[in-house]
């Protein structure tokens, strides 16, 4: 019989089907019902019971001829109850459940004949049974072969009966229709119970595979969410090392500095007093800048990760800085956008951490236009404000409708200015386009002081 290719599917034939350990191929099985969801069956279990025990009831005052209720006068209402019972644990245990409520609807199909057709209790409780089993059950072999198991029997069962009907002549009729009386109720009752059977079978075959979905859903969500965090900390970290090897210029110009001016003095201090004295008061002031350009970063700096190979970085390009900025605008005019620049205010030379800054920020702002924007123009306006300078990087553009990024540089750029003491805006403009726009302070003594600066 075709029911039997249901337990002897090929591995692959349901995506999940486990091993004979009844665990998964992808490693994935169904969690168990929760207690509200148990509690929830042993209601509907009793709540059925007692629903058969009426509709058995009701079964026998309809009947127009006498009936037998079985042993004692109490077999059929127990018969009828007994069939829904195991459902009060159909979630937490399917195959047996199936197997029970199984053996219970042929013997009561048998013993209480008046109303077992009629009862749809008793009728439902197969169908629930066999949607629980395919559902929920862990082992997905066994499952198949348990469904198997009872499709074979339920069928040899209804072929018995339709044998009995046919050596008795019990199914006849006067009309005179295509088909005898007996073959159209042996066609009907077949499609009802194909319908019946394959039906419970599919739907909670459909069950399972929502569950396993949902499931695999909520899995992608979480591992999406791990992975952008670990992005994120990544482009924090990969700033601070750029930063960190900007620094490193910074001071040992500062250095170099000092050391040219120590061996001077030293050598003019017995000779010349007074040049000696403007070679240390050199001195002090290229000390007070380097440690006041060391102390805003080196406690963030101690934060980046230690594993990070920061070798081997190629030949060292020119040191960037606000200076460079028009350099980068005639490059960038060189691929597709046309970048305009708009100096405000006299221009003052900025300590190196912020010109390195606003060159950095500049870049990758436009970085961000050319690959993530339709803009086909953008500007960038450098306004020295006295006590600060600002950065501000606008386009004409929209954000393009394939996957944009995940905005790590503005996590970068964020890092950056919030090291230097600054403020920063980035988001869409009002009347279109895009904004990215920074104010960094340049007195170091009002930036904010880190948990590693040399104070400690």
């Amino acid at each position: 019989m075709s029911t039997l290719e249901l337990g002897t599917a090929p591995t692959d034939a349901e995506p999940g089907t486990p091993p004979g350990t009844g665990t998964t191929v992808c490693g994935w099985v169904r969690p168990g019902p929760t207690v509200r969801e148990r509690r929830a069956d042993i209601l509907l279990g009793l709540g059925m019971a007692l629903a058969a025990v009426i509709g058995t009831e009701l079964a026998r005052g309809a009947s127009s001829a006498k009936v037998d209720l079985g042993i004692g006068g109490v077999e059929a209402y127990v018969l009828s109850a007994a069939t829904v019972l195991p459902l009060c644990f159909r979630r937490r245990y399917p195959i047996p459940v199936l197997l029970a409520v199984a053996v219970l609807f042929v013997v009561s199909g048998e013993r209480v004949t008046f109303a077992f057709a009629g009862n749809l209790t008793t009728q439902a409780s197969m169908f629930m049974a066999i949607y629980a089993a395919v559902a929920w059950a862990v082992d997905r072999r066994l499952m198949k072969a348990s469904v198997a198991v009872v499709f074979i029997a339920m069928f040899g069962w209804l072929t018995i009966n339709f044998v009995k009907a046919l050596r008795n002549n019990s199914i006849e009729g006067p009309n005179h229709a295509l088909f005898s009386p007996y073959v159209s109720s042996v066609v009907l009752t077949v499609a009802l119970n194909v319908l019946y059977f394959f039906g419970a079978y599919f739907w909670g075959r459909t069950a399972w595979g929502i569950a396993r979905q949902q499931h695999e859903l909520e899995q992608q969500a979480a591992e999406l969410a791990a992975q952008q965090e670990a992005n994120s900390r990544r482009a924090v970290i990969d700033e601070r090392l750029r930063i960190s090897r900007e620094l490193h210029d910074v001071v040992a110009h500062h250095i170099s500095s000092i050391g040219v001016q120590a061996g001077g003095a030293r050598r003019v201090m017995d000779t010349d007093p007074a040049a000696a004295k403007d070679a240390l008061s050199v001195i002090e002031n290229s000390s007070r800048t380097a440690v006041n350009e060391m102390r805003q970063l080196l406690g963030m700096l101690r934060a980046a990760d230690p594993e990070l190979d920061v070798a081997g970085t190629g030949p060292k390009a020119p040191q960037a800085g606000a200076d460079r900025l028009p350099a980068l605008i005639a490059e960038v005019n060189g691929e597709g956008l046309q970048v305009g620049f708009h100096q405000i205010g006299p221009p003052v030379k900025l300590p190196e951490t912020v010109s390195v800054s606003v060159y950095r920020i500049a870049q990758e702002a436009l970085t961000n236009v050319r690959r993530h924007s339709t803009a086909r123009s953008a500007h960038i306006t450098l306004r020295y404000l006295g006590d600060a300078v600002e950065l501000e990087v606008i386009d004409d553009g929209r954000p393009k409708h394939a996957p944009v990024g995940s905005r790590l540089g503005h996590v970068g750029i964020r890092e950056r200015v919030g090291l230097l003491g600054g403020e920063s805006e980035i988001g869409p403009r009002p009347v279109g386009g895009f904004r990215v726009r920074v104010r960094i302070p340049l007195n170091p003594q009002n930036r904010p002081m880190t948990e590693g600066s040399l104070d400690e």
